[in-house]
């Protein structure tokens, strides 16, 4: 049976609580500063942002989530600068959104309309 597609989305930090207490108080006291711009958009100081939660819902292939540290253990010969989106296909990865659209990207909406574009209509070719 074929492999189903899917879209990871790579944060620009690592898993644990101390990078997350860390990455929590660099978004409060330097947020122009901070590295992950993925993070910035989806997710609060504390929380992920329920429109977020709610537009992964509504997306036609599974979603999975993974750190820096977690990507790199998965996928040893990519050298993708992150945060990043990719479609994983039987092929193999397709990065669909990169680090340098990730950061021009200011609001939720504006990220939304990119994954639609460059992740699902694009991987329907």
């Amino acid at each position: 049976m074929p492999r189903q597609d899917s879209l990871i989305f790579v944060y620009n930090a690592d898993r644990g609580l101390f990078n997350t207490l860390a990455d929590i108080g660099h978004k409060i006291f330097s947020p122009e500063t901070y590295s992950c711009s993925l993070c910035a958009l989806t997710h609060g100081y504390f929380q992920e942002r329920k429109s977020w939660r709610e537009f992964v819902q509504t997306l036609p292939l599974p979603c999975h989530f993974l750190h820096r540290d977690e990507f790199h253990q998965r996928y040893p010969d990519r050298q993708d600068k992150l945060p990043a989106v990719f479609l994983a296909q039987p092929q193999g990865l397709r990065r669909c959104i990169s680090a340098q659209q990730l950061e021009s990207c200011d609001n939720i909406d504006l990220l939304q309309q990119m994954i639609i574009s460059a992740c699902i209509k694009n991987g329907e070719d």
